[in-house]
């Protein structure tokens, strides 16, 4: 998207104006060399160029265990999406399809999320690679990568219920 409110044609949006259902605390700043949306890439790179995760002072402690050279999933706000279309047509391809069939920072809860490599660390501010967003994102959460664990145990039949009864 190149600009912060286009409306591509076939899109829609709505008119939501509801209350908001939870808060979210930033736990750090995200820095990229993307200010603009249309420059900014559709994924992040394992070679994309390095970084800077800074985090605030009262979450230092709990990146105890994370070492370099880590996966990490990082989570963060894209504060500079709408949040009110319903329908999307993607690089303006003429195909209308429903937000949440894509992977467009354009969400009711504009959440992005990127498996980033830890090159290094220099007291708050982690070093990466492979981030997907515009310089100053602000920082939802930091997780260990999911591949690197592997489930105890498979589900079997019946292990899951749906509205009250076994599927």
């Amino acid at each position: 998207m190149s600009m912060d409110n286009e409306i591509r044609d076939g899109e829609v949006a709505t008119d939501w104006s509801g209350e908001t259902d939870a808060g979210l605390v930033f736990i750090g700043r995200i820095y990229t060399p993307w200010s603009e949306l249309g420059s900014c890439p559709r994924a992040g790179r394992a070679d994309g160029p390095l970084c800077r995760i800074e985090m605030f002072d009262p979450w230092l402690p709990a990146l105890a265990g994370i070492a370099d050279g880590a996966m990490l999933e990082v989570f963060y706000w894209l504060h500079r999406s709408r949040r009110d279309l319903l329908l999307q047509c993607p690089r303006n391809d003429g195909v209308t399809r429903g937000t949440f069939s894509l992977r467009s920072p354009i969400r009711p809860n504009p959440i992005g999320t990127s498996i980033v490599r830890l090159e290094g660390r220099d007291g708050a501010s982690l070093l990466v690679r492979g981030l997907d967003c515009l310089d100053g994102t602000p920082l939802i959460d930091l997780k260990p990568d999911r591949s690197e664990f592997i489930p105890m145990a498979l589900p079997k039949p019946g292990d899951f219920q749906v509205g009250g009864t076994r599927s």
